[in-house]
């Protein structure tokens, strides 16, 4: 399975280019994720409950949890 992301605006790109080496590299796997494996676990990408379709990306670092807002 190849899902295709697509990002609004240069919101996230701004924040993305921002993040160390480190940080970036555990988002491109997240993100890796999401587009290749069918079911993603709830530790990566969870449904937030009483919301039509909306998710979060969850990127779990040492300095930070990053939540990145999505939906399908």
């Amino acid at each position: 399975m190849k899902r295709k992301i697509l990002f609004f605006g240069d919101y996230f790109l701004g924040f993305y280019s921002k993040q160390d080496l480190k940080t970036k590299e555990k988002i491109d796997f997240v993100l890796d994720l999401i587009r290749n494996v069918e079911r993603v676990p709830i530790k990566f990408l969870k449904y937030l409950e009483g919301t039509d379709g909306l998710y979060e990306v969850r990127v779990l670092t040492q300095k930070s949890n990053i939540r990145i807002f999505s939906f399908f």
